[in-house]
């Protein structure tokens, strides 16, 4: 029977953490937020009157729902060079996993704003708002309390998907896992560790879902 080699799933464990806290995490956090913005943005178009406008984000969301990540990844990567745009490894997962947010993303904002009361817009035009102001100051708060489940989800996801920047050479928290693995050919322990962590950040930001969730009820509720 083989014995696992406990000397170096400690003696790895912070270089793994360390490619958690300064790849995963930030690479993350970073492509959520451009890909909120892009998503908020494609949610209003695909509920805007102007046809050409809610045709272009229909096709943008169609185009990323129904492509690979990978695929996305390695055409900005791998394949703008050939038209001469060449992006570093770091921009270009941000990009890729942005667009890809983007995309997903949108279809949980307009649903969440479709969700609202047509009441609540009547409601606010009586009071003389205009649409703009109506859909930041009264339908955009709601409709947040609807899709943090959904978009939560999406984040945890984006968390685990940023493994795949290590085959761009990004260094993150599988790449760490990768670079030790070749060195001691001790695969399945670092890639079982790798697991453990992935999950451990996943648990915590479950947790913080459930939390977030629970302070908007008692927000609601007030």
């Amino acid at each position: 029977m083989i014995q696992p080699n406990w000397g170096l799933f400690f003696s790895s464990f912070w270089p793994l953490l360390d490619g958690a806290v300064r790849g995963t995490i930030p690479l993350a956090l970073a492509s959520f937020a451009i890909g909120l913005v892009l998503a908020l943005i494609l949610a209003l178009m695909r509920l805007s009157t102007k046809r050409w406008l809610a045709g272009i984000a229909r096709g943008y969301i169609s185009i990323v729902r129904g492509t690979p990540l990978l695929v996305q990844l390695f055409v900005i990567f791998y394949g703008l060079p050939s038209i001469g745009v060449t992006i570093s490894p770091w921009p270009s997962a941000v990009v890729a996993f942005s667009i890809n947010v983007g995309g997903y993303a949108a279809e949980v904002i307009r649903a969440a704003i479709l969700s609202v009361p047509k009441g609540q817009w009547e409601a606010a035009y009586m009071i003389g708002m205009s649409h703009r102001r109506a859909l930041t100051r009264i339908i955009l708060p709601q409709a947040a309390r609807v899709s943090v489940p959904p978009l939560s989800n999406t984040f945890i996801s984006l968390v685990k998907d940023t493994s795949l920047a290590s085959l761009i050479l990004v260094t993150e928290l599988f790449r760490e896992a990768q670079q030790v693995a070749a060195f001691s050919q001790e695969f399945m322990l670092l890639y079982l560790e790798a697991a453990l962590i992935y999950w451990v950040i996943c648990l915590v930001l479950s947790t913080g879902q459930s939390f977030l969730e629970k302070r908007l009820d008692r927000y609601v509720a007030r």
